[in-house]
């Protein structure tokens, strides 16, 4: 069956189900895993946020070597749908694991503890998720396909993050109920097993010759593909604009419970139910809408409109609020949050193809590891970051643990974060992706210009087209399909 047979909603559905557990394993993590440690278990905010942080320099392990071990790999599943395969049983054992009750007395011994258990998850997360982002280039050829499958995609991993956000509101009544979070740990760890198996059966990948590079060079393998000027800019968007919504989910909870006091009488469900949904709905209407205009187009309407909605809902950051208002701000900031995602998987897509045209060798799988590694660290970043802050406007755990509410100067000192942290990393994120040198145009120049390289076409490069080579490579066009550009960190 050839790929356009295989264009159709149902193969790109079950494409993007494994992205039911991208999206929504980070929902869950980044919204209640900081409040499960403090406000259930009594640690400390700066050092429950360290916790993601210390997974994540493990993953600079983990990311590069997990790449490197599937671009080697041979097997009549694809390499990469058997990793996505192995990977379904581990992530959903290695996520029921974080959230096992450990009552130690002693505080550092707990902090170990869930470090360790934090590793565990962030390593089967990684066997899944570096696969994963590297299989469209090898399903789909055609850049507007491509659109189409990430669109799907983006619309389960939304979906995803609105069971995420949603179910675990209606089971965690008390957030100091350390049992309850484990309920909704094995809830979703069947659920995860179950989408992620569900991309290994409904897709395919195209056979090719193992990446023959030794463990030892992967790290420098790894760090090269920061050469490619679009792959710089991309990773700024990535890492921006996901940081962005991770204040947004890791301080929601934080925001209802402590600043608004709304946490009780289902408000806090509806708050993410409305930031989700319109997340759902801005992921389906930026699908439609990026094939007929570009990749950058959803986060360049979407942030706007986000950052207008997050800077307006400073007026309404205290108790006793307008509920109403606040929800229908946190529509338009879930609609911008959709954007974002949308564009940043959509182009993560055609990074591959940029970096063939600089090393000559095709390696989707560190492409897509060291974009999962930045995603880690964006996610674990936020994650200390917003503890130091808490800890800095004088979040007290122990009046949280015995549900008592915080002094108005930590409650306004929440308000200021919420607000203000996401508004500094989208004009970051903006920035890059304004900057981003590659739309059509540019991707069918480069894909044209990888065919004259392997002598598929005879065709002689116009001034323009090696002029774009040039701007989405950064590179000079006489030093393209060089393999030392990838495997020699030396200057090109």
């Amino acid at each position: 069956m050839n790929n356009e047979k295989k264009n159709n909603a149902l193969s790109r559905a079950m494409y993007g189900m494994a992205d039911i557990y991208g999206g929504g394993a980070f929902v869950i993590i980044g919204t209640f895993f900081t409040v499960f440690l403090t406000k259930a278990l009594g640690m400390p905010t700066a050092l429950a946020g360290t916790i993601p942080l210390i997974g994540k320099i493990w993953d600079a392990i983990t990311d590069p070597l997990m790449g490197n071990i599937c671009d080697r790999t041979s097997s009549k599943f694809g390499a990469k749908r058997f990793y996505i395969l192995i990977g379904s049983i581990i992530s959903a054992i290695t996520f029921v694991l974080m959230w096992v009750g450990f009552g130690a007395s002693n505080v550092m011994g707990q902090y170990f503890f869930y470090m360790l258990m934090y590793i565990l998850f962030s390593t089967g997360f990684t066997i899944v998720m570096v696969p994963y982002n590297a299989l469209l280039p090898d399903m789909v050829e055609d850049y507007q396909v491509r659109s189409k499958f990430s669109g799907t995609r983006m619309i389960c991993s939304t979906f995803g993050a609105i069971l995420a956000g949603l179910i675990p509101t209606l089971v965690i009544k008390d957030n100091t109920n350390a049992a309850s979070y484990m309920v909704v740990a094995a809830l979703f760890g069947v659920i995860f097993f179950i989408t992620i198996l569900m991309t290994f059966l409904g897709t395919w990948e195209r056979q090719k010759e193992p990446v023959k590079v030794g463990f030892a060079e992967s790290l420098t393998q790894s760090l090269t593909v920061y050469k490619s000027k679009s792959y710089r800019l991309f990773i700024g968007i990535f890492l921006f604009g996901q940081a962005a919504a991770d204040f947004v989910t890791g301080l929601a909870v934080y925001y209802i419970d402590d600043v608004l006091n709304a946490y009780g009488g289902g408000r806090f469900t509806y708050l993410m139910g409305v930031i989700l949904i319109s997340q759902f709905v801005g992921t389906i209407l930026f699908s439609v809408i990026m094939p007929k205009t570009s990749k950058k187009f959803p986060l360049l309407l979407g942030t706007p409109l986000r950052l207008v909605a997050t800077i307006a809902m400073l007026a309404f950051s205290h108790e006793g609020a307008n509920f109403t208002i606040i929800l229908a701000l946190t529509f338009f900031i879930g609609l911008g949050m959709a954007g974002t995602s949308t564009t940043i998987y959509a182009i993560l897509a055609d990074m591959a193809d940029v970096d063939e045209l600089i090393t000559s060798v095709n390696r989707p799988a560190v492409c897509s590891a060291m974009a999962t590694f930045v995603r880690k660290i964006a996610a674990g970043l936020s994650s200390a970051i917003i503890g130091v802050m808490l800890a800095a406007v004088g979040y007290n755990e122990t009046l949280a643990a015995a549900g008592e509410r915080q002094a108005s100067t930590t409650q306004s000192g929440i308000a200021y974060i919420y607000i203000f942290a996401p508004v500094v990393l989208l004009a970051f994120a903006l920035t890059f992706t304004v900057l981003f040198p590659m739309n059509k145009k540019q991707f069918d120049v480069i894909k044209k210009e990888i065919a004259r390289r392997k002598g598929e076409d005879d065709s002689v490069a116009t001034a323009e087209e090696i002029a774009i080579c040039e701007k989405v490579t950064g590179f000079a066009y006489d030093k393209l399909w060089n393999k030392d550009n990838a495997f020699k960190m030396k200057s090109n």
